[in-house]
């Protein structure tokens, strides 16, 4: 396997379901504070960089995942033949590929302003310790839906200079939207995860593990329709609100525990959920 290959691999270039579900959440908060500012050139090219940032801090987040996990994904059916357990690559040049891509998203991190760069430094933190997380807590989920929504608080600072109690209310609909999905992926490694001694939500209730989701995904929906009550009409905005909320329904109906590659499926479905949502937002402006 060449270089290119390995270095895909190793940043999940190939799976870019993982980098989408980092930007969706910074594109709600972009549409959101256009609806607010109404400044269609610095939309456009704030949303560009997110996307850039999305991808460069989702490849260094992957990396830095395998380093940690390494002697866990050997031990994992879905994870043994990853770049850094199968030892297609040393840890040196892991940590190089890090310290490049973290480079290359300082560069883009530096282009806003000073509230938005501070919050993207805060936000390394929480992003580098998750791994950490599934050692210590049965909730790695919940930390992961605080970092992986942080980009709807950056968003909006880069846009609007200021936070408010409306781009709080989007983010903490992100973060149990995230607890959802994250809980229905990793029903995929609860057998393999229970042996090595690994705890996630999925685990944590995998009894009730149809009831957890739904409780989540409802949390979503009724935070959303609390947040934007006045826009709610018979308008376009509307319809998309509703479809994705039918989304996550559909998901719920179709979650089946005993199931994982239809785990993944419906995983993956969040895509088309993040994509419908941001039209939402976006049709406001119409």
């Amino acid at each position: 396997m060449n270089q290119l290959n390995i270095f895909i691999e190793l940043t999940r270039l190939n799976k870019p379901i993982g980098y989408m579900l980092l930007f969706w959440p910074c594109s709600w908060g972009l549409a959101y504070a256009y609806y607010v500012n109404q400044n269609t050139e610095v939309f456009i090219y704030y949303l560009i960089l997110f996307f850039l940032g999305a991808v460069l801090m989702r490849s260094a987040g992957c990396i830095v995942n395998d380093i940690i996990d390494k002697d866990f994904d050997k031990r994992v059916k879905r994870t043994k033949n990853r770049p850094i357990a199968s030892k297609k690559i040393s840890i040196f040049y892991s940590l190089l590929y890090v310290a490049i891509l973290c480079s290359l998203a300082l560069l883009i991190l530096i282009q806003f302003n000073f509230l938005t760069i501070l919050l993207g430094i805060i936000s390394m933190i929480p992003a580098f310790l998750y791994p950490y997380m599934k050692r210590i807590t049965y909730w790695p989920q919940l930390f992961l839906g605080f970092t992986f929504n942080w980009g709807i608080i950056m968003a909006w600072t880069a846009s609007n200079g200021y936070l408010n109690y409306e781009i709080i209310l989007l983010y903490m609909s992100a973060i149990f939207w995230t607890l959802g999905y994250d809980t229905i992926y990793g029903v995929q490694d609860i057998y393999d995860d229970e042996i090595i001694g690994l705890k996630s939500t999925a685990i944590k209730f995998k009894k009730n593990i149809k009831k957890f989701i739904s409780m989540t995904y409802i949390a979503t929906i009724l935070i959303l329709f609390y947040l934007f009550r006045d826009l709610v009409d018979f308008n376009i905005f509307t319809l998309f609100l509703l479809t994705f909320a039918f989304s996550l329904y559909y998901q719920i109906r179709s979650f089946k525990k005993n199931k994982p590659k239809e785990c993944l499926r419906l995983f993956k479905l969040n895509n088309i959920s993040g994509s419908i949502l941001f039209l939402a937002l976006i049709s406001i402006n119409l």
